[in-house]
């Protein structure tokens, strides 16, 4: 009985502290974490980008002067839609 106390009380081994396969798991989520972060960034970057982009050809567009088309009221008068 007392050796099992003794054996109870004593501090266990850690395997995993000497195994470094063992956290692989972890460092792999941690890795992954640090990626994702970087992507949202470049994401973000981009995003901006594309709506830079968008607004120097909005801004194009509208400097474009319309097309004005000349059409007199008689002429339009003149036409007829086949009346007897």
């Amino acid at each position: 009985m007392i050796n099992f106390i003794r054996n109870f009380f004593v501090p266990s081994n850690k395997d995993y502290l000497e195994n470094p396969n063992a956290f692989a798991l972890a460092e792999k989520i941690l890795e992954l974490q640090e990626r994702i972060t970087i992507l949202e960034l470049e994401n973000i970057e981009m995003t901006n980008a594309l709506y830079e982009c968008e607004n120097r050809m909005e801004a194009k567009i509208d400097n474009i002067h319309p097309v004005i088309y000349n059409i007199e009221d008689k002429k339009l008068d003149s036409f007829t839609l086949g009346d007897k």
